[in-house]
């Protein structure tokens, strides 16, 4: 999955970009209560592991 394809799936479930950095860009999940980070890489593909765990913190998994 691309981090532009994540954004969309992210907002699709309700999460909401709270601030943007130089490097990350800082995402809340209403579901959570969890506030998390996002790779400003737009059509790189996201690692594994950081995709398991932007999932868990959004509530998606």
């Amino acid at each position: 999955m691309k981090y532009s394809e994540l954004k969309k799936l992210l907002k699709k479930n309700g999460c909401y970009l709270v601030r943007e950095g130089a490097n990350h860009e800082q995402w809340f999940s209403p579901k959570t209560g969890k506030t998390f980070s996002i790779g400003r890489h737009g059509s790189q593909e996201v690692k594994s592991g950081t995709l398991k765990s932007i999932k868990r913190d959004a509530g998606l998994e």
